[in-house]
């Protein structure tokens, strides 16, 4: 009888599938890269030649040095690496690699497979540990598996990335030296932990502030999360910030985490925090304080790790010497008081925001690029802004929507836009006919590069007529 062929580390017979990959494959073929550290040449090769029939990109490495500084120079999706390497330990070669921003998926390979190893390779962060020779069946589908998670993973990075671009404080938009204090010393409390109370008009951006504190913080990875102190009841708000206990009220049918938990190693943002009733200010207080509440319902109290970042449109100085707001709570959400200046102490910053918002809304809705005219730029800068930037943001979408010109223009504004209610004392319509002159004269001095004597000669006007006129346009 002759003697039973022993089995092939890796057979080249086609390898079954146990599990159906048409939805992954076109991606994960195109994109994957697939590192293999062996220093069994042949079972490397073998390995490789499988993995570049199924399309995928292969690097081989021949022990552990070689492994990690291909690793290093350039990105992988995969790795399988043997756990028994010349000059080195897999499982050391894993622990190494997870210390990287973006470490690949690793797939331990072992002649000799023990529980205890496998179970080290999983806690040091391996997606699977598979033994050689006994698993043939299974290598491509794990591989597949892999690579999905892998898939997973660099998507979670990229929405990562975009979201911190989106609040970065790059990403705020403002010269005024007003605003660029404010966001200077937002910029300088980010890498703190202290509590951070910002106070802003509505719609100045209070919330744009608070994630970009977050972003640019040691919390960054960890949830922001947001609550908007007006919108509850008082009950209603204490139960949805510190949660509850089932049967703690009608309705409470099973136990509720609160916001405080939901941001616990994050950061919790208490917006309008001038409305809190007097009694939750208390509870509130007292989790700055010491880093435990109790919930609602429960006598144990629960410990948290939560940094706070407060608003509010009201003056809370004014609110303490009312008795309306508690003096050690403003102190304890004070250590850093940022004020951020509404949109009409901050003119100079429009016509920057304005193209910022144009091309914004353009691409939104698909619309055609129009910058604004400087009719529809004179127009915004003599407006009032009682809503500051949500308004101008507003208003910016609207006029893209409706414009069907080259450039965006005053007739695209809304019609209360120019009644006398919307414009402070002293301040022009933009449809009277002293704001044409201040347009003209503007004009001109643009044209003549500021020269005053050029520009009052085109003008056929004076001179010091020249000059009274920009005094009292302001020009």
């Amino acid at each position: 009888m002759a003697p039973r062929r022993k089995k092939p580390a890796l057979e080249t017979q086609k390898i079954e599938r146990s599990t159906p990959f048409s939805i992954f494959e076109p991606d994960l073929t195109a994109l994957a890269n697939i590192l293999i550290i062996d220093d069994e040449v042949k079972l490397r090769n073998l390995l490789a030649r499988i993995l570049r029939l199924e399309g995928f990109e292969v690097t081989e490495a021949s022990g552990y040095r070689e492994g990690l500084r291909l690793a290093g120079s350039r990105d992988f999706d995969l790795v399988l690496c043997d756990v028994k390497l010349p000059d080195g330990n897999g499982l050391d070669w894993l622990s190494e690699v997870r210390r990287s921003a973006a470490p690949p998926e690793v797939i331990l390979l072992t002649a000799y497979g023990t529980i205890p190893d496998g179970v080290q390779a999983i806690r040091n962060g391996a997606f699977d540990y598979i033994t050689k020779g006994d698993d043939n069946n299974k290598i491509i589908p794990l591989i597949y598996k892999a690579l999905e998670k892998a898939a997973l993973s660099r998507k979670v990075r990229q929405l990562e990335k975009r979201l911190g671009e989106k609040y970065s404080f790059e990403s705020i938009l403002g010269t005024a030296p007003a605003f660029r204090k404010a966001l200077d010393m937002a910029r300088r409390t980010a890498a703190s932990d202290v509590a951070v109370l910002l106070n802003g008009e509505t719609g100045t951006g209070k919330e744009v502030f608070a994630q970009s504190v977050h972003n640019a913080g040691p919390r960054r990875l960890q949830a922001f999360v947001a609550v908007n102190c007006s919108a509850f009841s008082r009950d209603l708000l204490e139960s949805q910030m510190f949660g509850y206990k089932a049967g703690a009220f009608t309705g409470a049918i099973k136990d509720t985490r609160g916001l405080f938990e939901e941001a616990h190693k994050g950061t919790l943002f208490l917006d309008e925090i001038g409305e809190m009733s007097p009694d939750l200010q208390a509870k509130l207080l007292r989790v700055l304080e010491s880093g435990d509440f109790i919930k609602v319902g429960d006598s144990r109290s629960t410990r948290v790790d939560v940094r706070i970042i407060a608003a509010t449109h009201r003056d809370l100085r004014k609110e303490v010497e009312a008795g309306r707001f508690r003096e050690d709570l403003y102190y304890r959400l004070s250590v850093i008081h940022i004020v951020i200046p509404p949109l009409r102490e901050r003119k100079s910053d429009i016509p920057m925001l304005a193209e910022h918002f144009a091309a914004f809304y353009a691409h939104k809705v698909n619309a055609p690029l129009r910058k604004p005219s400087a009719d529809y730029l004179l127009a915004l800068q003599q407006h009032a802004w009682p809503g500051n930037i949500r308004e101008l943001k507003n208003v910016i979408e609207r006029s893209v929507i409706l414009e069907n010109g080259p450039e965006l223009s005053p007739e695209t504004l809304p019609f209360d836009f120019y009644t006398p209610a919307s414009s402070p004392a002293g301040e022009l319509s933009a449809f009277s006919l002293a704001a044409a002159e201040k347009l003209h004269i503007q004009k001109v001095l643009n044209y003549t590069g500021g020269n005053k004597a050029e520009a009052a000669r085109l003008l056929q006007i004076g001179i010091s007529t020249l000059y009274r006129k920009i005094d009292e346009y302001g020009i």
